[in-house]
């Protein structure tokens, strides 16, 4: 797990967007999911992104949508409402968020409006 932590997510966001561009979304989309998730505007991820801030550091700061506990689901085998460890849960959070885009869900349920 630690490994995962200390990762920059400069260097997994361009794979959401790769995910999620194959099946016909955009990275506006990813993006969206991942300024709900978060509290981030668009340039915070921006700054982020090109400071190589890693997932442990990305997450500190970051201001949790209340809603995210609604998140659920098997993201790698896992449930994610099932995951102890609170880092690891909400890098999974933002995993199931890009799943659903990559599968076409509305964004109103993605966002758990």
């Amino acid at each position: 797990m630690e490994r995962i932590f200390a990762m920059p997510v400069s260097r997994v966001y361009p794979l959401y967007v790769q995910k999620v561009e194959r099946k016909g979304r955009t990275r506006a989309e990813v993006d969206e999911v991942t300024q709900w998730l978060t509290g981030y505007s668009q340039d915070e991820i921006d700054a982020h992104l090109s400071a190589d801030t890693t997932f442990r550091d990305f997450f500190a700061q970051a201001r949790l949508n209340p809603a995210a506990s609604l998140i659920t689901g098997v993201i790698c085998g896992v449930r994610v409402q099932e995951i102890e460890d609170p880092l690891m849960q909400r890098i999974r959070y933002l995993d199931k968020l890009v799943d659903e885009v990559a599968k076409g869900k509305a964004m109103e349920r993605i966002l758990r409006s």
